[in-house]
């Protein structure tokens, strides 16, 4: 009698290679200019100035603070980016553009000229801000946008911030996390569907007409066929921003490294 050897379950299919980093043409006669702003925009922990002052905050309750905040640090570093022009724009070829912010529309901040008809946009800049001690270790900012949204020079701008005095004083920013917004949100796609571990479908939808510069009515996001935990687009869980992540928790506020503070807190609201 024959002993029948176990079937050998069939091999997994190979994981496709990641896709590849997006960036304008270099022959694109704005792509110094689209160097020279990711130029200011690391230069901004020299330059970005707040009037905001704040006190008597007590330390369980600074956690609090990202919600409040956050879209004042970002008008801010919109301000400070003008203010930068020097930096972008050294010739002076440019005095019609400015950084415009726009509420509710992809990107936040667009580099553009007013025209009779439609704005004169060289490209836009998706800008986020990460208080670095809010109670989530690192951006819970969740991308969402499709790639057929970004332009090729279209930008995700994530900037760290804090209080000069930790619980009081005025907000300072630190170096920013800055990736091609295609590059982030087809990295995005591939991280959900080829990389995490998941039984549910991995499946998105996309929309169809997407284009760049789209109206506030326009449809521009990915949706997943299957999220029961709201995690896509945490561009932060999909291994993209590690290494920065990583240098910001090793950075220091009064000379105590953020992920002392950050246990300090989270003592203070267990006791």
């Amino acid at each position: 009698m024959s002993v029948e050897e176990p079937s050998t379950p069939p091999p997994l299919p190979a994981r496709p290679a990641p896709p590849e980093s997006v960036s304008p043409d270099p022959a694109w006669p704005h792509f110094g200019t689209w160097e020279r702003v990711q130029e200011a925009l690391f230069a901004l922990p020299v330059h970005f100035h707040s009037k905001t002052v704040l006190e008597g905050i007590h330390a369980p309750d600074v956690q609090t603070l990202a919600a409040p905040l956050g879209a004042t640090i970002e008008d801010q570093v919109v301000q400070t980016l003008n203010r930068l022009r020097a930096i972008w724009d050294p010739s002076d070829e440019l005095l019609a553009y400015r950084f415009v912010r726009q509420a509710q529309t992809f990107p936040d901040v667009l580099l553009m000229r007013e025209t009779d008809g439609d704005p004169d946009i060289l490209f836009g800049i998706e800008l986020k801000g990460w208080f670095l001690l809010a109670k989530e270790k690192e951006p819970n900012y969740r991308f969402k946008t499709t790639p057929a949204a970004c332009a090729a020079a279209d930008l995700l701008v994530i900037v760290p911030w804090a209080l000069s005095n930790v619980f009081s004083g005025s907000p300072l920013a630190y170096r920013p996390f800055i990736i091609g917004s295609r590059t982030a949100a087809e990295y995005r796609n591939y991280h959900w569907q080829h990389v995490r571990v998941s039984r549910s479908s991995t499946e998105i939808d996309a929309p169809d007409d997407a284009a760049p510069y789209p109206s506030k009515k326009a449809r521009v996001s990915d949706k997943p066929a299957a999220d029961s935990g709201g995690n896509f687009g945490r561009i932060a869980r999909t291994g993209l921003m590690d290494d920065f992540i990583e240098a910001m928790r090793r950075n220091t506020l009064l000379g105590i490294p953020v992920d002392r503070w950050l246990k300090f807190l989270r003592t203070c609201a267990n006791s």
